[in-house]
Parts: C-alpha cells; sequence; structure tokens
C-alpha cells in the first residue's frame, strides 16, 4: 500500500503524535488484537473477500503483523477517525479502541528502534523563482528582482520548491542569461562614463499666433545620464517688432529657474542662447519661456496686428556631459571587490581573491583551484580584448550566475547507485538546506564559518542556528514561502469575489486580509508560540478597515495594531477573512471546498478526486428554494459522492455563520445559518467555535499535518512510507514541549531526512 493510499483514509485522527508510549508485551498480539479483529474486521477483510487489499486472517502474531506497517497505520488511522467499522456495523468501544491503538504506537515504536533509518534522497533542485530572487539579493545586495519575469514554477505536493518538477526548459535558460548580464552591470561600476552627445528636442507646432502660449514657451524631459555639467541650448523662432526692443528669456529645470538671457534682434543677433549647468542623474525637466510683460498673443485694436513680440521657444537641446562625477560606489560593488583597491588600480592577484571569494559564496561551498581558475580566465580573455579589470569580473559574475553550481542546489553522493549507501551529508549541503529551509535564501557568513569548520554538527549548535534564523528579518519567507503555499494565501491575489454580491470587496480589504494573515504567522514564529494557536488564538492583527468589517469596535486608523479577541466569532487562522475568501466561490460560501481545505491543510488528510459525471449544485434555489445545507443533503443521497462529503460537508458547515469573503452573517438569503455538523466518528458540534474545539481535542492530527507538510517544505520532496519514523518522532518531541513552533523546526533540522540522504540504485 502507497504512502498515499495510507493518508487518504485517515480523519480526525491521523496517526497521532505521541508522548512517551507505554511498553506492551508482545503477546498482547494475541490477547487483545486478534479477538478485536475477529469481532470487528474480519467480516469484510478476510481471505475471501480481502476489502480493500487487505486480508487480517493472515496475521497470526506480531512479527507477521508488521511485515507491512502501513497496514497498521491504516488501521490506527481509520479506529480513531471513525471511519471504521463502517456505519451500519457495531461500534467497538472507546477502551477497545484506545486498547488496538495503543499496541499498534508501541509496536511501530519498537520498530523504528530497530530499523535502519533510511532517509530517502533529493533530487537536485534548482532555485525556484523565489529563492532565485532572495539568492541575488543575499548574494550581491541589489535591489533587483530578476525572477518574476521568469516563466512560473510548476508545484507537488502543494510546494513550488520541489525538485521532481522543477524543470529547466530552453525558455527559462533564456531567461537565466538575460538575467545574468543585468545583475552583473547593477552589480559592478565598471562602465567608462559616457562621451558626450548631442539631443535636440523641436517644439512641433504650427505658427498660428492665436495658438501659441502667451508666453511662447516649450518644455522637454531628457535623462541625464550621470552627474555632470551639461549645454542647455534654447533655440526661439519668430520676429518682433522695431518697438519691441529687447526680450528676456529663462530656463527652467525642474521648476526652479536657473537662467535669464537678454534678447536683442538684428540680423546679427544670435538665435539662441546657452547655459552650462551641473545636473544630477536621471529625467529631468527643461522648460524656456519669455517673460512678462511681453506676450505673444498682444493685438492691436484691429485684433489682426500683433503688437507684442510675435517670437517662440523653437527648440530645447541639451549636450554633455562634461566633468563626470564618478557615481559612489553601490554596496554590490563593494561587497565583490575584497581586494580594498581602488577602481582601475587593481592588481592581477586580485582576480582570484575576488572570484574565490564570489564562487564560494555564489555555489555554496568551498571550491576548488580549478574552479576559481575557470572563472579568472574569463577576466585574463576580457582584458585581452580591451576592456577593463572591472568589465572583465562582471563576465566572470555572469558566468557564475549560470553555472549549474548556482542555479541548482547540488548534493554529492559517496556511491549514488547504491541504495543502501546511506550518509551524512556536508557541512555545507547541510548549511544550504538549512538557509533555504528557514530563509528560502543562500547562507549568511555565519553558516559559511560553521561549514567551513565542521562544527554544525556539534551539541546545541543546529539549535542555536535555528533560533538564531528565525528571529532574523529573512524568517520572513516560512510566511511568503511556506504560510502563502500551505494556507493557500497566494491564492488570495486572484481571487475575484463577485462585485454585485460583496460591493465591499476591494483591494484595500484584500491587503488587509493578507496582512492579518502574515503578521499573526510572524508572531506564532517569532515568540515561539504553541502551533495550536494557529487553532484557536484569542488575538489577531487588525487595522481599522479589516476591524469595521470584522464588526471589532476601538480600531483606529491604517496602521495594522495586536487586538485581542472576544467571543467565538474570530480566533486561529480559520477565521480569518483571507482563508474563508480563499475557500470560497466568487458569488457564495461553498462547505465542500472548506472542508477540503480542512481536510488538506489542517488535518492533512485529503479526500480523493470527485468522481466523473457528478451534477453541479442547482446555484439559483441556494438561499431562494433551498438552504446550502438542504442542496447538500440531495447531493450526498448519490452513494457515489456519500462517502467523501460525509467527511467534508460537516467541517464546511462549522464555517458557514462566514460569507464568501469572510464576513460574519446569521442567514443565507430566506434561511437561517445551521453551522452544526456531526462527524463520521459520532461526535456533534456547533458553530465555529464547536468545530475548533473537535479539532484541538484531536489536537495530535493537526501537529501530524503540519509536520509533514512542513517536512515536505523542508526536504523539497514528497514523504514516502520511510519517512513515517521520523514524522512520529517529531511528532512526539512536538507534544512533549507543548506544540512549541520552534520544536517543530529543531525536529525538522534534527531528523534524519534532513541531515542524511543515499543513493538511488542507479536511477535517475
Amino acid at each position: 500500500m502507497t504512502h498515499r493510499s495510507v493518508a487518504l483514509f485517515g480523519f480526525l485522527g491521523v496517526t497521532s503524535c505521541f508522548a512517551a508510549t507505554p511498553r506492551i508485551d508482545p503477546g498482547s498480539f494475541q490477547s487483545a488484537i486478534q479477538p478485536f479483529v475477529a469481532k470487528h474486521c474480519v467480516v469484510c477483510h478476510n481471505a475471501k473477500l480481502k476489502t480493500g487489499g487487505l486480508n487480517f486472517e493472515a496475521f497470526h502474531n506480531t512479527a507477521q503483523a508488521l511485515k507491512d506497517r502501513a497496514v497498521w497505520e491504516h488501521v490506527e488511522q481509520k479506529l480513531r477517525s471513525g471511519l471504521m467499522p463502517p456505519k451500519g456495523l457495531p461500534r467497538p468501544t472507546d477502551a477497545e479502541i484506545q486498547t488496538v491503538t495503543r499496541w499498534i504506537d508501541a509496536e511501530l515504536d519498537r520498530l523504528d528502534q530497530t530499523t535502519r533509518p533510511d532517509p530517502g534522497r533529493v533530487t537536485t533542485s534548482r532555485l525556484n523563482r523565489y529563492e532565485y530572487n532572495n539568492t541575488i539579493r543575499d548574494l550581491l545586495g541589489v535591489n533587483f528582482r530578476p525572477a518574476d519575469d521568469f516563466p512560473a514554477d510548476d508545484s507537488g505536493y502543494g510546494f513550488d520548491n520541489i525538485g521532481d518538477v522543477l524543470s529547466l526548459s530552453p525558455v527559462l535558460m533564456e531567461k537565466y542569461l538575460a538575467a545574468a548580464e543585468k545583475i552583473a552591470r547593477l552589480a559592478i561600476v565598471a562602465d567608462p562614463p559616457p562621451k558626450p552627445t548631442v539631443e535636440r528636442y523641436k517644439a512641433e507646432r504650427p505658427y498660428d499666433i492665436k495658438t501659441l502660449p502667451p508666453d511662447g514657451a516649450f518644455s522637454a524631459k531628457h535623462k541625464f545620464p550621470v552627474e555632470a555639467d551639461y549645454d542647455v541650448r534654447a533655440g526661439f523662432a519668430g520676429r518682433a517688432p522695431v518697438e519691441a526692443g529687447a526680450l528676456q528669456m529663462a530656463l527652467w529645470v525642474d521648476g526652479r529657474q536657473v537662467k535669464v538671457y537678454d534678447v536683442e534682434f538684428g540680423e546679427q543677433a544670435p538665435r539662441f542662447f546657452d547655459v552650462r549647468i551641473p545636473v544630477k542623474p536621471g529625467e529631468h525637466e527643461l522648460k524656456a519661456a519669455f517673460l512678462p510683460p511681453y506676450r505673444v498673443d498682444d493685438f492691436s485694436p484691429d485684433g489682426i496686428t500683433p503688437v507684442g513680440a510675435n517670437v517662440t521657444v523653437d527648440y530645447l537641446e541639451v549636450r554633455g556631459p562634461y566633468n563626470p562625477v564618478p557615481p559612489p560606489l553601490p554596496e554590490s560593488h563593494k561587497r565583490i571587490f575584497i581586494c580594498g583597491h581602488p577602481n582601475g588600480q587593481h592588481k592581477p592577484e586580485c582576480a582570484r581573491l575576488i572570484l574565490s571569494n564570489l564562487a564560494r559564496r555564489a555555489y555554496r561551498r568551498s571550491v576548488t583551484d580549478e574552479e576559481v581558475e575557470k572563472l579568472t580566465r574569463f577576466v585574463t580573455m576580457a582584458q585581452a580584448q580591451g576592456d577593463t579589470f572591472e568589465q572583465g569580473i562582471r563576465v566572470a559574475l555572469e558566468a557564475a550566475l549560470v553555472s549549474p553550481y548556482f542555479l541548482f542546489r547540488m548534493e554529492r553522493d559517496p556511491a549514488p547507485d547504491d541504495p543502501k549507501a546511506v550518509h551524512a551529508i556536508n557541512d555545507f549541503e547541510l548549511a544550504s538546506r538549512l538557509s533555504y529551509f528557514l530563509w528560502s535564501s543562500m547562507p549568511d557568513e555565519e553558516l559559511f564559518r560553521l561549514a567551513e569548520e565542521h562544527k554544525l554538527r556539534q551539541p546545541g549548535v543546529l539549535e542555536a542556528q535555528v533560533e538564531r534564523m528565525l528571529k532574523d528579518p529573512k524568517s520572513r519567507a516560512l510566511v511568503e514561502d511556506f504560510a502563502g503555499q500551505w494556507l493557500e494565501l497566494r491564492n488570495l491575489d486572484t481571487i475575484k469575489p463577485d462585485p454585485d454580491r460583496f460591493p465591499e470587496f476591494n483591494d484595500e480589504l484584500r491587503a488587509g486580509m493578507r496582512q492579518e494573515t502574515r503578521l499573526f504567522f510572524e508572531t506564532i514564529v517569532h515568540e515561539d508560540r504553541s502551533i495550536l494557536d494557529f487553532l484557536d488564538a484569542k488575538f489577531t492583527f487588525l487595522n481599522e478597515r479589516l476591524a469595521k468589517f470584522y464588526g471589532i469596535p476601538g480600531v483606529e486608523g491604517s496602521e495594522f495594531r495586536r487586538v485581542d479577541l472576544k467571543g467565538g466569532e474570530r480566533s486561529g487562522i480559520l477565521t480569518q477573512a483571507s482563508i474563508l475568501t480563499v475557500s470560497s466561490y466568487p458569488t457564495r460560501t461553498s462547505p465542500v471546498i472548506r472542508g477540503k481545505w480542512l481536510l488538506e491543510n489542517i488535518l492533512g488528510d485529503p479526500p480523493p478526486p470527485p468522481p466523473p459525471g457528478v451534477p453541479n449544485l442547482n446555484e439559483a434555489a441556494i438561499g431562494a428554494t433551498a438552504s446550502m445545507r438542504q442542496q447538500l443533503e440531495q447531493h450526498r443521497a448519490n452513494p457515489t459522492c456519500a462517502s467523501c462529503h460525509a467527511r467534508m460537508d460537516p467541517l464546511g458547515f462549522g464555517l458557514e455563520n462566514y460569507d464568501a469573503i469572510g464576513r460574519w452573517r446569521t442567514m443565507d438569503g430566506k434561511f437561517p445559518i445551521d453551522s452544526s455538523g456531526t462527524l463520521p466518528n459520532g461526535k456533534t458540534f456547533q458553530g465555529p467555535a464547536g468545530l475548533k474545539a473537535i479539532l484541538l481535542a484531536d489536537k495530535d492530527a493537526f501537529a501530524r499535518c503540519l509536520t509533514e507538510k512542513m517536512l515536505t517544505y523542508a526536504l523539497g520532496r514528497g514523504l514516502e512510507p520511510y519517512d513515517q519514523p521520523a514524522v512520529r518522532t517529531i511528532c512526539r518531541q512536538l507534544a512533549e514541549g507543548d506544540y512549541r513552533f520552534s520544536l517543530l523546526v529543531i525536529g525538522i533540522v534534527k531528523s534524519a531526512p534532513f541531515e542524511m540522504r543515499r543513493g538511488d540504485g542507479g536511477k535517475t
């Protein structure tokens, strides 16, 4: 039986996170397990029927039973969830169920201790878009997000950092090449100052005196490449009556007057005026115009003969730059050129020093002399073609950024073809796993130093690093990347609730919903709170807009602040508008979608896909002639639909007091909301508070779900049956430590799947 098939059967009590499990006499299989199986199981799961592929008559002792641990994990899930025995058959007592599940727990623990761990292996994974942007930021210090222009990453097991699905297409390779060139130009100041050029802006307009601006003005925007001196010329056209005498023309830069000219008319008089001015780099607006009292629209009483100056600005011209000021070196340039010499004065040996440091950080490991020599050749080649030393380093940086050692997180196997050759990953690989898990980025200098000194596995070091990294602002990656995918927050950007039904929903409210959940998750992490707070924390983060939407008084202003919650309407993530919106249709709520969301993301027990040909609900009837519950009751009358909907619908009904954008309600159209539910194990609840009480009563189901989600994300691969001992160990440590968030992270980081790997038996 596959791990996925096992996962599909559990509900509200998948294999639990346990405190220390008491030892049980192996003989109890005959005294307790066999009688239970004979009474409740073999009627369907026997040698003849083999319902679900199971034959419990084949098990006569503990050794036979544990040959396939997945079977007993399956049994435990079914019993804890109340899904077995099936409806209509006598149900075992709670004491009987406890006896069986305790035996299963104890024997699985014993099996874990005597079985050699299999850490599995992670497929070499390329950096996804989020990781690429963060790595460029931390490697070079440039404020640039090149991966935003890359093709979208594929996802697997709910996350987009899974090595098996992160392919490398020709289009993406072209994007990598273009990004490397742009990044290198931004990071390294290497180009000589631009040579002086001339650019003219012509006033394209008819010289109809009645349509000209009264001051004959003309303006243009010009992008100045560097800080330098520039000559600005203003030319004019037209004529002036003899009695006009001298005129005055002025030049403005960004609305600031910088020069006034006296304009004389005559055959030898110039038709333009120049001024040299210092200008900062960037786009600036230039304007030239004639000053009062002269106006080009002054006419004699006949309305035809101009009596003012009939001249206008004809063009503006920019020449330069002259005497350019060297720009300040950006942080990225200083981070790369570590030999300490000014630009243009680097010594030949600087290339190896610069590139060995750059390659070590870009490749996230120690580099060989040969690798450094290959990069150094790019500098030599560039200089041979007339480029400067800095331009040569830029070429070498481009080469490093398209190297597989940068684009992929590579881990080496001493015996790649031997699936039994288990080994600990080296310190650099461990540092990278840790940093991409918690920061979605490369290791920092402290992690590099510990890796180089082989200290990461010394007692207490990993724990200290986890604590440090979770407090670092870069741990926001857990919110943006992990929580964004686990809670499906990323979908909030694409949700478009019906504006006719929900006119109050807008981008401001959407942003507020997202920010509430982000700040809430960050608080769980930074305060090292219990992961159970995700289910029922009595606080959240609100601004005035979102507080009014929730009906919570006393919050004013646009700034988010922590707010204590009272009553049963709001607490934990399940009642946050972001979650309720992404689990709804644009026009209405869906207990099915919300129930499925809970099964997948809170209980770790996703239902199978719906069979083909299942009819849709009558949308027009919902809230008008029938309630949502009545519609779904008709839907469940179909036996094909009943088994899954019996699990999903009750959970979703527990959240029916919230409309499709998360606003509290008591009526759905003409019908009062009924938010009660009855679970397959017979437990009942009333409303969201009752639902959360049910979930907290079986808190280990949520703890296991979050453990599996986060371990999948941390490893970058899906979990397999051989990962279950690690999951059980992490869960046990969580339960013994009051479910603190840091214990979940530390348990993952110190687990065999995270710290070790094996060969793949020659499989690609």
